[in-house]
């Protein structure tokens, strides 16, 4: 049952007390029979940086969000808060999760000033590790033939000395199914990177792994998956604006 005002919600699985102002609160229905309730998952890419499209940055430490990014954050929380205020089902946020690499960080922490909550580190939710190609700029990378397996066959590509595009969705997909299993009736946020972001959606599409080169995951931007009886449904793909649409698909 969904009540107004201000709420003071207890703790979800794996989080603090969380305040959320006039967000609708429902608690999860435990009578036996019940209906099953949707778990809601709200990827986030992290907000730009100086390199953003100029650099692949992978797990390079030391790179933080430009003030560009810093708007970018702050307008994601603003997103996202609104739409739990507003959400008609009552959705509870769970956890505020975030990749350990500084721009998601304070991405997250920016999020979760704005939802009153503190984000908890994932390390499943990582950068890509692009092993020797990391820190190389995006148009010295380009003209490497190389670089075109990525497109041609990014079933079998593996960065050198890095990560494989298989092996990014195995950990990826595994984390959604870890978390969803976790927070089972809750909506989660997921503060990770373009192409974490980009394979787990191929994975809820049931689409193939190189279906990743024709999704757009801007900075900042939000992607929604929802499960019900564990199977998903992806309800919205890269939204900078407004979720109040994503309402009805839910």
């Amino acid at each position: 049952m969904a009540r107004h005002g201000h709420t003071r919600a207890t703790s979800a699985p794996g989080l603090d007390t969380v305040a959320l102002g006039k967000a609708k609160i429902s608690m999860p229905n435990a009578h036996k029979g019940a209906l099953p309730t949707k778990t809601v998952i709200a990827l986030v890419r992290h907000g730009a940086t100086p390199t953003t499209g100029k650099i692949l940055p992978g797990r390079a430490k030391g790179l933080n969000l430009s003030p560009q990014g810093i708007q970018q954050a702050q307008m994601a929380g603003d997103t996202l808060r609104d739409f739990l205020e507003l959400s008609s089902g009552g959705l509870r946020l769970g956890a505020l999760y975030s990749s350990p690499m500084e721009r998601a960080r304070k991405t997250a922490k920016s999020i979760g000033q704005v939802l009153g909550v503190k984000p908890v580190i994932e390390r499943d939710l990582i950068e890509c590790d692009f092993g020797d190609w990391t820190g190389k700029t995006l148009s010295s990378l380009a003209r490497l033939d190389k670089w075109k397996q990525i497109y041609q066959a990014p079933g079998t590509f593996r960065f050198p000395g890095g990560e494989s595009l298989a092996e990014l969705q195995a950990r990826i997909t595994d984390c959604m199914s870890k978390l969803e299993q976790r927070h089972q009736g809750y909506m989660v946020i997921c503060v990770s990177h373009a192409d974490p972001i980009k394979l787990a959606l191929c994975d809820a599409l049931g689409a193939h792994l190189s279906t990743m080169h024709k999704i757009a995951v801007a900075t900042a931007s939000i992607s929604v998956v929802s499960y019900m009886n564990r199977v998903p449904t992806v309800n919205c793909i890269n939204v900078t604006g407004s979720l109040k649409a994503l309402e009805r698909s839910l």
